[in-house]
C-alpha cells in the first residue's frame, strides 16, 4: 500500500507552519537535534503516520541497510519487551479499539524510547518521514476547536499567555482526514510495529 500523494504536501505545509512558530518563538522554542525527550512514550499512530514510516523504511533498506537492521532491531527488542501489555493485537499490531484497550493505552509503555531513535545520536533515524505527532511537539498547538493550548515543558520557559498564542502553529487537520480517507488502511498502531514488514 503506498502513500497517498497528497502526503508530501502534507508535509510540506507542516514543516512551514513549524519553521514560522519557531522563527515567532525564538529562544523560546528550545527543540533542537538530540532533544530527544519527545521521543519517550507510546503514541497511536493513524494509517497515514504508518504509510509514511513504512516509506522511510523501505528507502533506508535500499540506501542504508545496516541502519534500516538497526532500527528494525530496536523495534523488535520493544516488541519483545512491551507486547505483553500492549493493548490490542500483538501479533498484528492493531491498537485495540474497546474502551478498556483505550483506558489501558493511557498507561502504556510512557517511558520507552522510540525504536526509531537512535540511542547513540539522540537523532530519528527516520526525521524525513516522522509521524504527525513528531511534527507538532514543542510549539504551541491547539489540539482541537476551542481546546487550550499546549507546548513542550521544555519550551516557552516564563512566557505569558500572549506570546505563546502568537507562535501557535496551525495544523491542516482538514487535509490529514482527507489524505486518510484516501486509503483502505484503518487500523492504528505504534511506532514499533509500523517499522517492521
Amino acid at each position: 500500500m503506498r502513500l497517498p500523494t497528497g502526503d508530501s504536501l502534507l508535509v510540506q505545509i507542516m514543516d512551514a507552519a513549524f519553521s514560522e512558530a519557531a522563527t515567532s518563538a525564538g529562544k523560546l522554542l528550545v527543540c533542537k537535534p538530540g532533544c530527544s525527550q519527545c521521543c519517550h512514550g507510546a503514541f497511536v499512530l493513524n494509517p497515514l503516520d504508518t504509510l509514511r514510516l513504512r516509506a522511510g523504511m523501505d528507502t533506508i533498506r535500499v540506501s542504508d541497510p545496516a541502519q534500516a537492521a538497526r532500527v528494525e532491531g530496536r523495534a523488535r527488542a520493544w516488541i519483545a519487551e512491551h507486547g505483553a501489555e500492549f493493548p490490542g493485537d500483538v501479533q498484528t499490531g492493531v491498537l485495540g479499539d474497546s474502551k478498556i484497550e483505550m483506558e489501558r493505552f493511557e498507561d502504556f509503555d510512557n517511558e520507552a524510547a522510540c525504536p526509531a531513535l537512535d540511542p547513540d545520536t539522540g537523532k530519528c533515524d527516520l526525521y524525513a518521514w516522522r509521524p504527525m505527532t513528531c511534527r507538532v511537539f514543542g510549539p504551541p498547538v491547539r489540539m482541537g476547536e476551542g481546546e487550550e493550548i499546549g507546548h513542550c515543558e521544555l519550551c516557552f520557559i516564563g512566557a505569558d499567555k500572549a506570546k505563546v498564542a502568537a507562535c501557535e502553529m496551525t495544523i491542516p487537520y482538514d487535509l490529514e482526514a482527507e489524505l486518510l480517507d484516501e486509503i483502505p488502511l484503518k487500523e492504528q498502531t505504534v511506532v514499533a510495529f509500523a517499522l517492521l514488514e
